[in-house]
């Protein structure tokens, strides 16, 4: 199987390199100020399982020779159009696209390009970041990647897929569920982006304000009865597991997103609360918590985009 990985930040940094280390045929697709700054240092991986430096092989746009079995994309949700555009040579008949985007957006977005036949389900947990010298910073010990196709069947293509992604020291799992997992991470991530970003702080600076818990859990709840009115009510266990995640007293947990409004850089809030928001407009669900996070967030995005 040759693997395409479009973006080689810290998400695609980290699973793209651990299957090249592994002795996989992983290709990276990267703009040319990052492709030059691999061609110089190599792929560098600080990590608690094991710090490594490859020589990876890249293309950039333009230069795609030919197909790919499949496409892990990586990139942000507001440059994946542009993604799209930059990766489409390498899309065959038989290409399958595993995007790790978070929310459900981008499932849309790709299918209207490509058909929906090409997409499967995927996501990750992974905290990770570049630092100044552009080495991927793997934050603790948890690195899974799951997959799996939408209607929850075993093809021979999720299959080969399942043993490529075997024994490159990360956790990769093969979900007959994925498509219910993806809205249960998105429940949980606009709980986390909309309560650490509109009160500007982590869960347990959050929890030690007066009324903090009660607010997180009602923020969780209009999130989660969006996902149900959806289809996809999140699970008794899922929804206990990040009640305790999310309130837990002197969490320094935070979202991405605020640590990107943090460093000034542009943020998902169209795709990880706006969209969600929208959906509930449209299934008449009530959520003025989530309706007050995202007027917050944009605007700090309309401010951002006018700079």
């Amino acid at each position: 199987m040759r693997l395409l990985v479009v973006g080689a930040g810290s998400t695609g940094g980290y699973f793209g390199g651990r299957l090249a280390q592994a002795g996989r045929d992983v290709t990276f697709l990267v703009r040319p100020r990052r492709a030059a700054e691999l061609e110089a240092k190599g792929l560098q991986v600080v990590s608690p399982h094991g710090d490594f430096t490859l020589t990876p092989k890249l293309v950039t746009a333009g230069s795609i020779p030919s197909h790919f079995d499949a496409i892990l994309l990586t990139v942000k949700a507001y440059a994946l159009e542009a993604a799209l555009e930059d990766l489409a040579p390498a899309v065959g008949q038989d290409t399958m696209v595993l995007p790790v985007l978070n929310g459900m957006r981008h499932m849309d977005t790709i299918a209207a390009r490509f058909g929906s036949r090409i997409l499967a389900g995927c996501l990750c947990k992974i905290p990770a970041q570049l630092d100044a010298e552009g080495r991927i910073l793997h934050l603790s010990e948890f690195h899974e990647l799951i997959y799996g196709e939408l209607d929850g069947s075993r093809t021979p293509r999720i299959e080969a897929l399942h043993a490529f992604m075997q024994n490159a020291v990360f956790d990769a799992r093969l979900s007959l569920s994925i498509e219910q997992e993806m809205w249960e991470k998105w429940v949980m991530l606009a709980t986390l982006a909309g309560t650490t970003c509109l009160m500007r702080g982590s869960v347990g600076e959050i929890v030690a304000a007066p009324g903090g818990s009660n607010f997180v859990n009602r923020f969780l709840d209009e999130a989660a009865a969006t996902a149900a009115a959806a289809g996809h009510g999140p699970g008794e266990a899922f929804l206990a597991h990040t009640r305790v995640l999310l309130t837990e007293p002197g969490s320094p947990f935070t979202a991405s997103m605020f640590r990107d409004m943090q460093k000034s850089a542009p943020i998902e809030a169209d795709q990880i609360v706006g969209d969600l928001l929208a959906r509930a407009v449209r299934l008449n669900v009530s959520v003025p918590l989530l309706a007050l996070a995202y007027t917050h967030l944009a605007v700090y995005q309309n401010r951002h985009s006018a700079a």
